[in-house]
């Protein structure tokens, strides 16, 4: 207020009678009077004008002001002209603000505002920068038409632009803002903003120079800076581009290191840059070592609950240890990972939120460094309320049941933890904003309250679609509802647009050609009975192919094959080993028609197969906490699909079926190239009974298979997620002389989707080859693939989810257990983009190169082209 009291008394110089009236009353100097304290006159407000280049009114600005007529006002002294200035000023309204003395009559006095508009943006350029970029500039300053322009919104502008550009590597960006008044009609004051961006060129780092370092190799320090790398030309994941923030933040890293190291003293006694003519730096960073520290004697003091043998399991330091700052930190509170297995977890998994653990270095003696890790355990806390918010179409019922927390329950952040990562595999709430909200922490009666703030995001999908291809159109529709209500089917006020909030799942989906006709519906309930996760699921499935008439081109109705399919399953959470642990069981049948239905594919054409099956699966999931992008945990998968050993019940002698079939098949072999009518019918006479045969083996199908998956997600750095994952599949028969089934087979390669299935064989993802190519045309008994991927997102936003990729996978399909080599891989690596929205599922492509030739060929598979549709590798 002071530099506007000065401004308004050289402002108030150019008239006459009101500069002596502020002179006099305004900044409270009298020449009137001798006395050390000035006269202080009490005025009455007789009139108040408003002056200046404004919009607004002369009431609405006096109203504002706080002054009016009548008003009675000190000077010098008062505090009434001062406030109604400062008020008029904290509206961001304008520009300047003026208040003289028009004039003095007795004890009446008549005030004069005088105040100048802050004026609006109109238009704004951007130069110097991508014309792409220029609309996020524009954003990410809030520089949109008719915002106030004031030195504040300028100089914030130009920081931010200068501090973006140069945490992108470019250390000598420079932003100028310039603003030019616009004269047109409108009475409001506008201007026009010039934003000139020069980034310069990008800093990267020449060299990065140690001195004073004994201990620890210049190499391994340089190794320890993440972020902060000279210049290699060997490198290519990480730029040596040059960023203040970063820079520090390695600085620290490397005095961690030494700590690692036992050398606690370290310190960095100075840093410098030095700018090169080739628009580099280089940095040279002066260390002092210190000597080298090691544990002497570790007490626990103000331990109770637990002794000091249990405690010392969890920080596992013994005497003589090297000393190790930054573990010591860890084993008593590891903030990286909230399932850590330190001391502060120890307490507060188990009801000790108002615990508190502080190491104290009692005593130095030499380099021997005694500790005291002190221990105030506090009063045990207990849940009190525990509620949900921010679920309008989720029930509340479908939400409580997943809760790991309960009132009266015993506080454990393990559990707290744990219930935000069962809310993040629910597919209608967005894992990235949960958020529990512990609150009404009351120490005295040892009670918290948690509120679990959730977002609601789609979790229905429809597929609508329409394409060419096969020969002829292709029309799908396929609906697919994920917090579905069975219970309000025949409730109309609850179809927004469908019945929803009790998180079952229901999935219908019809495509059709003129050559084929598929059908499915799915239905889970994940809390059969409503108690228990005990998880209900069934589906069913009609698929009816026509065969393709090479002389009319199109589909001969006639003939076809059917397969009509229902399956029954059920899985139940375990508590042992863990509660991660899920048994699932199923029951599942399949009948498979073929009507004069004669191809390759099959050696009978006119017949059925019968398969009645029971799986049973156990897997274990806990990743976390978003499904879509897990930064942690691992997942894994052990199942065993078997059918009804028939052959030990039947009175069929398989041994003397399969040396006819052999005999049927030397006479093809013997007469595959004759021409002779009679030989033509020999051939034709073996093929028939070759199906005849196969028609028996396979009225009941007779197999088990073992199939395993596990996959493990790393956090590196940041978002940065390394995921490997190992596959494995076996498929055998019981009897050998029956053979292994020609269904439920393996098919390598490619994307890992298929259209529709004939005889139930898998697809699977090998990327960088075409699809199903590296097995035989029959599909692989056994297979086994490795795949490495590292993951960065691009966003997660709640409708959005997009993340880059980059793999390296190799795998093979095998017929025989014999020819079995689980090293002899076909090999790949790639690229890759995901995007995930709720109402698509996901979608995504690859770019993979094939290193090893196709079976067969001689020339390396080379680059292949991958879309992904609803499903994730």
């Amino acid at each position: 207020m002071e530099k506007q009291l000065i401004s308004l008394s050289k402002k108030a110089l150019k008239y006459s009678q009101k500069s002596l009236y502020l002179y006099l009353l305004l900044v409270g100097f009298t020449v009137l009077s001798q006395e050390k304290n000035p006269v202080i006159n009490e005025f009455t407000i007789a009139d108040i004008s408003v002056s200046g280049e404004t919009v607004y009114g002369s009431e609405t600005i006096i109203t504002y002001s706080g002054l009016k007529k009548g008003d009675a006002i000190k000077m010098p002294g008062g505090t009434k002209v001062s406030d109604a200035i400062k008020k008029l000023w904290d509206s961001n309204l304008f520009s300047s603000i003026d208040v003289f003395v028009s004039k003095t009559v007795g004890s009446e006095i008549y005030l004069e505002i005088d105040l100048n508009d802050l004026p609006e943006l109109k238009n704004i350029k951007v130069s110097g920068i991508k014309k792409s970029k220029v609309k996020e500039i524009i954003k990410e300053n809030k520089l949109i038409k008719g915002v106030k322009v004031t030195e504040n919104l300028i100089t914030t502008t130009k920081n931010y632009l200068e501090s973006k550009y140069r945490k992108l590597g470019f250390l000598n960006a420079k932003t100028t803002i310039t603003t030019t008044k616009v004269v047109d009609s409108v009475q409001k004051t506008r201007v026009d903003m010039q934003v000139n961006i020069d980034k310069g060129s990008k800093i990267k780092v020449k060299s990065i120079e140690f001195t004073g370092t004994k201990k620890i190799s210049k190499r391994k320090l340089r190794k320890t800076m993440k972020n902060t790398k000279q210049k290699n030309l060997l490198r290519i994941f990480k730029r040596s581009k040059y960023i203040e923030a970063d820079y520090s933040e390695d600085l620290q890293t490397v005095i961690d290191k030494y700590k690692e190291k036992g050398y606690r003293d370290a310190r960095i006694v100075s840093d410098s840059l030095t700018k090169n003519n080739d628009n580099t730096i280089s940095l040279t960073i002066d260390i002092e070592e210190g000597e080298k520290y090691y544990y002497g004697s570790i007490q626990f003091l103000g331990n109770t609950i637990y002794s000091d043998e249990q405690l010392n399991q969890v920080l596992k330091i013994q005497k003589g240890d090297t000393y190790n700052g930054v573990e010591l930190e860890k084993r008593i509170a590891d903030n990286s990972d909230p399932d850590a297995y330190d001391l502060t977890n120890l307490y507060q998994n188990n009801g000790y939120l108002f615990s508190t653990i502080t190491p104290v270095e009692v005593s130095t003696d030499g380099n021997i460094i005694d500790m005291e890790i002190r221990v105030t355990e506090g009063k045990p806390a207990y849940f009190k309320n525990i509620t949900v918010s921010g679920n309008d179409r989720t029930n509340d019922h479908a939400i409580y049941r997943n809760l790991r927390t309960r009132p009266g329950q015993l506080y454990s952040k393990k559990k707290v933890v744990r219930t935000i990562r069962e809310l993040g595999q629910l597919p209608f709430f967005d894992a990235q904003q949960i958020s529990p909200d512990i609150k009404n922490v009351n120490p005295t009666d040892g009670t918290l309250d948690v509120d679990y703030s959730l977002v609601e995001k789609g979790s229905s999908q429809i597929e609508l679609q329409g394409g060419y291809g096969g020969g002829g159109f292709i029309g799908t529709l396929g609906l697919s509802f994920n917090n579905f209500a069975v219970k309000d089917l025949f409730n109309k006020q609850a179809y927004k647009p469908f019945p929803m909030g009790d998180g079952q799942s229901l999935a219908l989906r019809l495509q059709a050609s003129r050559f084929y006709q598929t059908s499915s519906f799915s239905f889970t309930e994940p809390w059969l009975g409503g108690e228990k996760p005990v998880q209900f699921s069934t589906s069913v499935s009609q698929t009816k192919q026509f065969l393709y008439n090479p002389l009319t081109r199109n589909a001969d109705r006639n003939r076809s094959f059917n397969i009509t399919g229902v399956t029954l399953g059920i899985a139940k959470k375990l508590t042992v080993p863990d509660d991660y642990f899920v048994l699932s069981q199923a029951l599942s049948f399949q009948y498979y028609a073929l009507n004069d239905y004669n191809t390759g594919l099959f050696t009978f054409g006119n017949g059925n197969s019968n398969n009645l099956a029971y799986t049973v699966g156990l897997s274990r999931n806990n990743t976390f906490n978003d499904p879509i992008y897990p930064i942690g945990g691992s997942s894994f998968s052990l199942s065993a699909k078997f059918s009804f050993p028939y052959s030990l019940v039947s009175d069929v002698d398989y041994t003397e079926l399969k040396n006819e079939r052999d005999a049927q098949a030397d006479i093809i072999s013997q007469y595959s190239t004759s021409s002779s009518q009679t030989e033509i019918d020999l051939r034709s006479a073996a093929s028939e009974r070759i199906g005849e045969i196969d028609q028996l083996r396979y009225r009941w199908l007779e197999f088990y298979k073992i199939k395993f998956k596990g996959e493990w997600f790393t956090k590196i750095v940041g978002q940065l997620v390394l995921k490997p994952t190992f596959e494995f599949g076996f498929l055998g028969a019981y009897n050998n002389d029956r053979g292994v089934i020609p269904f439920d087979r393996f098919f390598l390669g490619g994307d890992g989707m298929g259209n529709f299935s004939l005889d139930g064989r898998e697809a699977i993802a090998l990327r960088g080859y075409p699809n199903q190519s590296l097995s035989s045309q029959d599909g692989g008994s056994i297979y086994n693939k490795f795949s490495l991927e590292l993951r960065h997102p691009i966003t997660l936003a709640q409708q959005t989810k997009i993340f880059a990729l980059a793999f390296l996978e190799g795998g093979n399909s095998y017929n025989e257990f014999t020819n079995f080599n689980p090293f002899n891989l076909k090999r790949s690596a790639g690229i890759g983009l995901r995007i995930f929205m709720p109402a698509f599922g996901l979608l995504g492509i690859d770019f993979g190169h094939g290193f090893d030739p196709l079976p067969g060929e001689a020339n390396k598979s080379g680059w292949q082209t991958h879309f992904i549709i609803g499903q994730q590798f």
